[in-house]
């Protein structure tokens, strides 16, 4: 995934009503940006922390610019949740996910189950379909990737709506994507969702599949990065 345009460099002042933030660019000029993450952003939404922004397309937007990373501890931190998506959707299609490889087909935003959209839909003559739900994860505590950074009912869902799919014969699959490189594996962030980190271990009893990818960040755009191993016990506390 390309960024169309120039990454912009700033100082973050403040998030605030989950999706604007205030910035100070470089040449001090004061903006509003857009935050496309309705998460709790922990640890990635510190006042002084330096920043990315992209600026929009469209010249009439009410805001222009979006904000795309931050940088934590020397690394940059991808915090824009719409991008996983591409992310995942361009490596399936250019096999670079060596789990979801075979399939003819890569279709997004298929709907499916209870009032749903599944992520990326696969298909191949003589294979079951199968269901990719997509979660972008930026969290880091302890060396660990986790998700979720707050409670989301919505995730939840989309496991139960995995597990129907299972039972009925098709092929489920959870792809998280670490928008960040420093982590050294996955696990649920158990102590902030923790009916989330028990609908995953569920889930992955009853045959949903759970997968994990860091990905590559450049000013330039995103790429798929390396897999990480999943551990489903239940996380710990940040500092662990």
């Amino acid at each position: 995934m390309k960024f169309p345009a120039p990454l912009v460099r700033g100082t973050l002042v403040r998030r605030y009503k989950r999706f604007l933030a205030d910035v100070v660019l470089d040449g001090g000029e004061a903006v509003t940006a857009h935050v496309p993450n309705s998460g709790g952003m922990i640890g990635t939404s510190d006042p002084g922390l330096e920043v990315w922004l992209s600026p929009a397309a469209n010249p009439a937007r009410k805001l222009r610019w979006t904000w795309e990373y931050c940088t934590v501890e020397g690394g940059l931190v991808g915090v824009n949740t719409q991008h996983p998506n591409l992310v995942a959707a361009e490596a399936v299609a250019a096999g670079r996910i060596p789990e979801l490889a075979g399939y003819d087909a890569v279709r997004r935003e298929v709907a499916y189950g209870r009032n749903s959209r599944i992520d990326l839909l696969l298909t191949a003559a003589g294979r079951p379909t199968c269901y990719v739900e997509v979660k972008n994860v930026h969290l880091r505590r302890g060396g660990w990737a986790e998700f979720p950074d707050a409670v989301t009912a919505r995730g939840t869902k989309h496991l139960g709506e995995l597990r129907d799919v299972v039972a009925a014969g098709g092929r489920a699959v959870m792809l998280y994507l670490v928008q960040r490189g420093d982590c050294a594996g996955f696990r649920p962030a158990a102590d902030i969702d923790p009916v989330y980190a028990a609908a995953l271990a569920q889930a992955v009893g009853d045959g949903v599949e759970a997968i994990c990818y860091t990905c590559r960040l450049g000013l330039d755009g995103i790429d798929l990065g390396d897999p990480l191993s999943i551990v489903l016990a239940a996380a710990g506390r940040a500092g662990e």
